[in-house]
């Protein structure tokens, strides 16, 4: 069975946005996005991976919700998905946003041209690793063990997949709110048409799911 490179549950705002510029420790999607605005609909699920409470919604957004970890056997992030180091490794104590128990459950290829040693938090392993996208995507499939690869931003490493057409699926939720300025994903969707088909899907919640699978 072949196996997918998916973007899952990826966010931006009704112009195309999924992060600001100028990233910071203080501010991980940059200056002039508030991510509550954009991750609103999925913290309010049941199957929020990050949820540490009971309760939570059903329905359309808590499918797609508990999507994000079906079948996935790696992730590929870029560097500042990761944390908001720039150039060499100087601190190794940082170990990205997500504290002793990151959200992936899976090996976790960081793409860098900076060499660092891999490490584990719980049952995560990121790797740091340099190369096309094609090689880190090898990379990736092999350490899944047959299971897909989820593809999981920023803007720049999803638009780098795209570029070198290895994308095969993407689940991206537009929420309806306007940053003006950032990282955009696309102008439209229909950028992506030549090779993909495409599903809008509103949900009750005010955002809008736009599924997409290659041709």
């Amino acid at each position: 069975m072949t196996q997918l490179l998916r973007v899952q549950n990826f966010n931006i705002s009704s112009d195309g946005i999924g992060a600001g510029e100028d990233q910071t420790f203080e501010n991980p999607f940059g200056s002039g996005v508030d991510p509550a605005r954009l991750f609103a609909w999925a913290g309010a699920t049941a199957s929020w991976p990050m949820r540490t409470d009971p309760g939570g919604s059903r329905g359309l957004d808590d499918y797609l919700t508990r999507d994000y970890t079906h079948n996935i056997g790696a992730e590929i992030m870029g560097r500042n998905k990761f944390g908001p180091q720039r150039g060499p490794w100087e601190n190794h104590e940082w170990r990205g946003w997500w504290g002793d128990e990151p959200p992936f459950h899976t090996p976790v290829f960081v793409m860098s041209h900076h060499e660092r040693p891999s490490f584990t938090l719980s049952d995560t392993t990121f790797h740091f690793v340099a190369g096309d996208p094609a090689t880190i995507l090898e990379q990736a499939r092999e350490a899944a063990q047959g299971k897909d690869v989820r593809l999981g931003g920023g803007v720049t490493t999803i638009r780098q997949f795209l570029d070198a057409d290895l994308v095969d699926t993407m689940h991206v939720t537009v929420s309806p709110v306007k940053l003006g300025s950032g990282l955009r994903l696309w102008n439209s969707p229909d950028e992506l048409l030549d090779r993909f088909h495409l599903d809008v899907v509103p949900s009750p919640s005010g955002v809008t799911h736009h599924l997409f699978w290659r041709k």
